[in-house]
C-alpha cells in the first residue's frame, strides 16, 4: 500500500517531481490536507494562505527543476521576514505586521524553486513566552521552543521541512521533543538578512527535517555548500567523543541510557568512541550564555521596551529588564571567556569528527506553560560549532528522546554526512 504523499522525505519528494512522477502541486496538496486534519489540535501555524501555496507550486510545476529540492514546501519561522505574508513574531505589538521584502533565506528557497508553505507558530520574539503550538505525539505536551511550530509541524507530516532559529536551544530541543532532525550549523552559515534578532552574536537560522539527507539539501540551497552523496555508503567510520558535559546530572536516566547506547551502537559499527571532556573553562559558559543573550536581547528589543512595554509578556519583560542591568563589562567578559574556549574546542576537535552529547534533559515536559530546558543547547550555541539532534526512541511516557551529535566549526557538511551514517547504526 502506498503512504501518504505528506509522509515523503523531501529528498524523494525532489526526487520524484525530478523524474515527473510526481507534481508540486500534489504534495503541496496533501500537506494542506494534512494541516486541515490536524491543526486545530496541534496549532503549529501561524499563517497560511491554500490559494497562494498552490498557485505556487502550480506555477513551478510548469518550469524545470531549479534546485534538488525543487517543488517542495517548506515552513518558515515567523521571526523571519515574508514579502506575501505577515510576519507579527508572535507579539500583539506586530499584529498585521506586513513586510515589503523576503528574509534572504527565504529568498534563497525560492530563488531554488521551494515554495513557502506559511509561516510557523514562533514563542514571543523567539524568547522564552510559549506559544500555543503543541507536541503532536501528545497534546499536554510542549513540543519545545522557540521553534514550536516548526518542529511540531515537521513531526506531524504537515510539511516536510522548515526554518527554525537557535539562541540557546531553539531548534534542537524542540526537534528532539517532538522527535524529527534538527540543524544547527555553524554560526552565520545561513545568512540573517530580514531575521527579527534576538541576540546578533547568537542567533542562528536552523533547519527542521525528516532526515539529515533533507536538512543537508536544505544547507546546500541555503549556503551553497554541496551535500554530502548519500547514494553511496558512508567510507570509513568516525572517530566520537562522549561529552557527558558538567551538567550530566541534570539529564534523566533515559537520556543517559540513549546517550549510552547510541555510543555502543555506533562502536559495534566500528566508530573509535572515548569519552570527552570540555576544556577548561566551560563549565562556566551556561551562565555565560545568559549574560551575553541577556545583554543583547534588551537592546534588540530597546524599541519595544520602550514605546510599548504594556505589550510585551510578563515572562519576557523581567529579562530584559535584568538584560538593561548588565554591565558592558561583564557581557566583554563573557565574551572574552567564550572565545579562549572556542579556540580551546577547536583545538581538542581535532582528534575527532563529532561529539555526542545529550539534545534535552528528557523527554518533553508534560507542560504547556514551559518549552523545557536549553541546558545541553546553549555552550554549542555560544561556541558556534554545528549541532545535529537524530531521533532515538522513546521516554517512559512514550514521546521522543534525541541524541546530539556536535561538530567542529564549519565542518557542517561533513557533520550532516555523520549524521546520516548514525542514522543507519540507530535506526
Amino acid at each position: 500500500m502506498s503512504h501518504p504523499l505528506n509522509d515523503l522525505t523531501a529528498a524523494e519528494a525532489a526526487r520524484r517531481i525530478a523524474r515527473g512522477q510526481l507534481t508540486s502541486e500534489a504534495l503541496v496538496a496533501a500537506s494542506l490536507e494534512r494541516i486541515a486534519a490536524r491543526e486545530h489540535e496541534v496549532q503549529a501555524w501561524a499563517f497560511l494562505d491554500a490559494d497562494l501555496a498552490l498557485k505556487q507550486a502550480r506555477k513551478l510545476d510548469r518550469e524545470p527543476p531549479r534546485s534538488l529540492l525543487h517543488g517542495v514546501p517548506f515552513g518558515i519561522k515567523d521571526v523571519i521576514d515574508t514579502a506575501d505574508m505577515p510576519t507579527e513574531y508572535n507579539s500583539p505589538i506586530y499584529r498585521g505586521h506586513q513586510p515589503k521584502w523576503d528574509a534572504a533565506c527565504v529568498a534563497q528557497l525560492r530563488q531554488a524553486g521551494c515554495v513557502i508553505l506559511g509561516k510557523t507558530v514562533t514563542t514571543e520574539f523567539a524568547n522564552n513566552h510559549p506559544s500555543r503550538t503543541r507536541n503532536p505525539h501528545n497534546l499536554t505536551h510542549t513540543p519545545g521552543g522557540s521553534s514550536s511550530g516548526s518542529a511540531a509541524a515537521v513531526a506531524d507530516h504537515m510539511v516536510p521541512l522548515a526554518l527554525g532559529t537557535q539562541t540557546g536551544g531553539s531548534t534542537i530541543r524542540p526537534a528532539a521533543f517532538c522527535g524529527v532532525v534538527g540543524y544547527k550549523p555553524s554560526f552565520n552559515t545561513i545568512n540573517r538578512a530580514g531575521l527579527k534578532f534576538v541576540a546578533e552574536s547568537l542567533d542562528t537560522i536552523g533547519i527542521l527535517a525528516r532526515t539529515a539527507e533533507d536538512a543537508a539539501l536544505g544547507l546546500q540551497i541555503l549556503s551553497g555548500r554541496a551535500a554530502p552523496d548519500f547514494t553511496r555508503p558512508h567510507i570509513g567510520t568516525p572517530r566520537i567523543g562522549v561529552c557527558r558535559t558538567p551538567r550530566w546530572q541534570d539529564a534523566d536516566d533515559p537520556t543517559h541510557a540513549a546517550i549510552e547506547r547510541a555510543a555502543s551502537l555506533f562502536a559495534t559499527a566500528g566508530a573509535r568512541v572515548d569519552d570527552f571532556e570540555l576544556p577548561a573553562g566551560s563549565n562556566r559558559l551556561c551562565d555565560e550564555h545568559g549574560k551575553i543573550m541577556g545583554y543583547e536581547c534588551a537592546r534588540a528589543l530597546s524599541w519595544e521596551y520602550r514605546n510599548h512595554p504594556d505589550q510585551i509578556s510578563a515572562s519576557l519583560r523581567p529579562r530584559l529588564d535584568e538584560g538593561w542591568q548588565l554591565s558592558r563589562e561583564a557581557y566583554d567578559a563573557a565574551r572574552a571567556l567564550t572565545r579562549g574556549c572556542r579556540r580551546k574546542l577547536a583545538a581538542r576537535m581535532c582528534d575527532y569528527d563529532f561529539l555526542l552529547t545529550p539534545s534535552a534533559p528528557g523527554e518533553a515536559p508534560d507542560n504547556l506553560k514551559t518549552t523545557g530546558s536549553s541546558l545541553f543547547n546553549r555552550v554549542w550555541t555560544l561556541l558556534g560549532v554545528p549541532c545535529v539532534t537524530l531521533p532515538c526512541g522513546a521516554g517512559p511516557r512514550g514521546l521522543p528522546l534525541g541524541v546530539q551529535l556536535v561538530g567542529s566549526f564549519d565542518a557542517d557538511v561533513e557533520l550532516l554526512a555523520w549524521a546520516h551514517w548514525a542514522e543507519q547504526k540507530m535506526w
